[in-house]
């Protein structure tokens, strides 16, 4: 399927909004997920099914000072 991650088009084989956390290598603690719009919670991302043309803003959070 093809999605939009955070403002770029790519191919995804996975079926799931935790599928693509873990296809990114993300600390799925230090990241808020949104499809379409609709902030998707840690604890719903294994459930989220991800559909062709979804848009997809992952936000890593990092420390510093």
């Amino acid at each position: 399927m093809s999605i939009n991650v955070n403002g770029q088009s790519i191919s995804f084989e996975g079926q799931t909004l935790e599928d693509l956390v873990i296809q990114y290598k993300l600390e799925p603690e230090l990241i808020v997920t949104e499809v379409d719009g609709e902030i998707i919670s840690r604890e719903e991302r294994g459930a989220k099914q991800l559909q062709d043309g979804m848009k997809i803003e992952l936000v890593h959070f990092v420390g510093g000072g």
